[in-house]
This record gives structure tokens, C-alpha cells and sequence, in this order.
């Protein structure tokens, strides 16, 4: 077959020989099914991958919260300690009445320890979420012993205290030294703690946990 005797005129195609006339019929068919594709089938194509995408996120989420669902009995168990551990700890804070008692309790157990008094301030109570800090800033001096008496007997207080940023440093080097009769100088191993004690109380304006959760944990046992 000879392609140059064809006449390629589209109005002549009857008259193609018939390898030419299927060879035109895949072109113009591969087109138009490229064409569908390229307009209809593309976007259903991005379409059901969003939606396998979206139903993996399905899946996930579900087996998470089929995991939550399953474990919920020890959830609200472990939820009821922990608000009956903080009710406790909320009965250790002092009441407004008993603040003046504690910070006597305070500066008696730094003169208790064998310390010197340098400072003593409290600063204005900060209100947090259900209770309020009360700062208490503090310079003591002493022997290094002292100054650990005096942190494990702040421990030791019935109610909440707690220590923030704490320094030691030696003292002044004239302050801290003594001259004796031949006129020696003998270093008294005195040293200055800055501390910023703090204890708590409940604040006034939000409300503090109630008394049900550690009710409900002793009616459990």
C-alpha cells in the first residue's frame, strides 16, 4: 500500500483503505477516551483519594477511641485519686486565720536552726486557678549546718511550704571574720541565704475542688 496515493482528505475517508480507516478510528477513539479521562475520570480519581484518605482518618480515630472507651473505668478511677490527693493537699494549706501562725512558725524555725535573721518579707498573695501563692522573701545567716536545719524543718511544717530560688553565698569578708587579741584574723565560715519561701492558701476568686472526690475514693475501699 502506497500512502502517497491516499487521498487524506477527511471527506474521502470512505474511500481509505481499510488498514488507514482503523488506524484513524484508534487515533480518534484513544483521543476522545484520553479526553474523558483528562475531564471526567481525573477528578472522580481525586475524589476517591480524598475519600480512602479521609476514611484511613476515620479508621484512626476510632481505634483511638475505641482504646479510650475500653480503658475508661480506669481513667475516671485514676481522675478520682488525683482529685482526692489534691483536696488533701488543699486541707494542708493554711486558712486565712492561721497565715500570721505560720509565718511566726517560719521565722521561729530559722531562729530554732541557730540562724540571724537579716530579712523577713512576705510579698502580696498571687492568685492562681483555685488558690494563691504567698512569697515570702528571706535573708538568714549561719553555718552551712544551720542553713540545712533550717530547710529540713520547713519540711517538717504541718502545712504546705515550699523553697525557690535559693542562694548561698560566704558573707562580706570583714563581716565575716573576728580579730583576736595578737590581732589574727579568724574567718567565721558564716554564710548569707537569699530563699523565697512560699505557702498557699485558697484564693478568693475561683473555687477550690470539693470534698466528693476523696468522699467517692473512701466509699470505693
Amino acid at each position: 500500500m502506497n500512502l502517497s496515493e491516499i487521498n487524506w482528505d477527511f471527506n474521502a475517508a470512505g474511500q481509505w483503505p481499510w488498514p488507514v480507516k482503523a488506524a484513524a478510528i484508534f487515533i480518534v477513539s484513544a483521543t476522545v477516551l484520553g479526553l474523558g479521562v483528562y475531564f471526567d475520570t481525573a477528578d472522580q480519581v481525586k475524589t476517591l483519594n480524598a475519600a480512602e484518605q479521609k476514611e484511613l482518618e476515620l479508621k484512626n480515630s476510632f481505634e483511638a477511641k475505641q482504646k479510650k472507651a475500653v480503658n475508661l473505668a480506669d481513667y475516671q478511677e485514676q481522675l478520682m485519686q488525683i482529685e482526692a490527693e489534691l483536696y488533701e493537699m488543699i486541707q494542708q494549706m493554711p486558712t486565712k486565720e492561721e497565715v500570721a501562725s505560720l509565718l511566726t512558725d517560719i521565722s521561729q524555725t530559722a531562729l530554732a536552726s541557730g540562724l540571724e535573721i537579716r530579712l523577713f518579707k512576705p510579698s502580696p498573695a498571687i492568685n492562681k486557678d483555685f488558690y494563691a501563692e504567698l512569697p515570702i522573701n528571706i535573708e538568714v545567716i549561719g553555718k552551712y549546718q544551720e542553713l540545712g536545719l533550717f530547710i529540713s524543718g520547713l519540711a517538717s511544717l504541718p502545712r504546705i511550704v515550699t523553697v525557690h530560688d535559693v542562694s548561698i553565698l560566704p558573707k562580706d569578708k570583714e563581716k565575716d571574720s573576728k580579730i583576736t587579741k595578737d590581732n589574727k584574723v579568724l574567718k567565721t565560715g558564716d554564710m548569707l541565704m537569699k530563699v523565697t519561701v512560699k505557702t498557699y492558701n485558697e484564693s478568693t476568686e475561683s473555687a477550690a475542688p470539693t470534698k466528693t472526690a476523696a468522699s467517692k475514693k473512701r466509699g470505693n475501699k
